[in-house]
């Protein structure tokens, strides 16, 4: 094999140099274009910055206010579509920005009345539904139980700019694992019907939060894949660990934020003891609702579907009109159940946390955690039901073990430790400036109790009520 002579080695090394050259132009070009962006970024951040740093007066100036081109007509919607005089506070803020094509995120008291924020809007879960259609506004939602020539029929409607349909409520699960769904979307948009995205529990997305939800992550395409539609989130509790994380998560770092206070004057808390079985435990829930609450509906809250199950038997069997509702019922069940209570066919629903969503009866008088919580956020995101414009009852057990065998000692003092955080947490609820509640009442005896050592032999509940 001949060598290649020195010339041709010479024009390949020169060959080399010039591609090295052109390389390196473009690196150049790269670096220069990456400064540009950087320092872009930078006074974009800046900017976000300024404007997230707007207090709380400085945003009700700007937002909830009329004078917006729409204002004659939402306030117009508001009293003949959803039968109301008045928004409550936050509600017109919320409308105004996404109206204004602005992201935002809300977080705004359970029952507070977030859905109004995107409702509205529309306009210019399964109860929802049942509510709006009650109200003469056309809306679906898409989940397991939708039949196929029902999801055809939505499917159509979103991408027919024509159409009278206004609402569409779908899982994140859904548009996780549906291309169909996201290319119909797509569509929506581009004949102009899609106009917001309202994503609720927004707190779900953040891996930070008490709730987070894999599918939830999904979410993170929406603003890349249907640019110029706002994103409205809604939660009634974030922390701001939260709230940042999933800002940065949905890609809104300048969503505005709107952020009502914690504190729901209408309820008073108060905290008593607890039957030790099962047996009494019911019977003095029956009480309690005979004795305060005759005919007037209510939620018991379980841990688990067994719990929920047992306990609507027992106060069956105690004369209360009640049924049990949970994940595992068939979805006609579900609904059923439901719809009964919501026509106060049963006086009670005995249920597990996840009722809570979205529920919308406004007579709703009293709440009873038949079990501890498994946070201090998910106790206040089942104050959902109670209409804060009349006072309501709600009632949360905080249950202490009894007597154990020894080998149970480890479980048991977890638990003990459990309900003391509880308890201290509440108290919380006394002291601090941004939950300022004036009505916390905890006996004697349950706060020594709590402050002891694990040896007592009864369960404890505490009970949070107004009267």
């Amino acid at each position: 094999m001949n060598e290649p002579t020195n010339s041709k080695l010479s024009a390949e090394l020169s060959a080399i140099d010039e591609q090295l050259a052109a390389v390196e132009k473009e690196l150049q070009q790269l670096r220069r274009h990456k400064n540009e962006l950087t320092e872009k970024r930078a006074a974009i951040q800046r900017r976000i910055e300024n404007r997230c740093g707007e207090d709380d007066a400085s945003l009700a100036d700007r937002w909830d206010r009329d004078g917006f081109p729409w204002t004659e007509e939402a306030n117009r919607i508001l009293k003949e579509n959803f039968r109301l005089d008045h928004f409550r506070p936050l509600q017109r803020a919320a409308i105004n920005a996404v109206m204004s094509k602005e992201d935002a995120i809300v977080i705004l008291s359970t029952g507070g009345g977030k859905s109004l924020c995107y409702q509205l809007p529309a306009l210019l879960a399964k109860d929802q539904i049942h509510q709006l259609r009650k109200l003469g506004i056309e809306a679906a939602a898409l989940n397991a139980s939708t039949s196929k020539e029902e999801a055809k029929q939505v499917e159509d409607a979103i991408t027919n700019k024509d159409s009278s349909f206004r609402l569409l409520y779908v899982t994140p699960e859904k548009l996780a694992k549906s291309k169909r769904m996201m290319n119909k979307l797509e569509k929506s948009l581009s004949v102009g019907f899609l106009k917001l995205i309202a994503i609720d529990e927004v707190h779900c997305c953040s891996q930070w939060g008490h709730d987070f939800r894999t599918d939830y992550a999904f979410l993170n395409v929406l603003k890349r894949q249907f640019k110029g539609v706002p994103i409205l989130g809604l939660t009634a509790t974030a922390t701001a660990s939260v709230l940042d994380d999933v800002k940065e998560m949905l890609g809104v770092q300048a969503a505005i934020v709107f952020r009502a206070g914690f504190n729901r004057p209408n309820l008073t808390y108060e905290v008593r003891p607890k039957p030790a079985s099962d047996d009494d435990c019911a019977a003095a829930i029956a009480s309690v609702i005979n004795n305060r609450f005759k005919n007037e509906s209510g939620i018991v809250y379980c841990l688990s579907r067994n719990d929920s199950e047992k306990v609507a038997a027992s106060l069956k069997k105690l004369g209360i009109k009640a049924k049990h509702y949970h994940a595992h019922l068939e979805p006609q069940q579900r609904s059923q159940v439901h719809e009964k209570w919501l026509a106060d066919q049963f006086q009670v629903i005995v249920a597990t946390v996840a009722f809570g969503m979205g529920i919308d009866k406004p007579d709703v008088r009293f709440v009873i955690h038949h079990s501890l919580p498994k946070s201090v956020e998910n106790y206040y995101q089942v104050e959902r039901p109670l209409d804060p414009q009349k006072f309501s009852t709600v009632c949360v057990s905080l249950s202490l073990p009894s007597s154990a065998r020894e080998e149970e000692g480890a479980e048991k003092k977890k638990q003990f430790q459990k309900a003391k955080n509880g308890l201290y947490a509440f108290e919380y609820l006394n002291t601090d400036p941004a939950y300022n509640h004036p009505n916390l009442i905890i006996p004697n005896q349950i706060r020594t109790k709590c402050s002891s050592e694990p040896n007592h032999s009864e369960p404890m509940e505490y009970s949070f009520r107004t009267n």
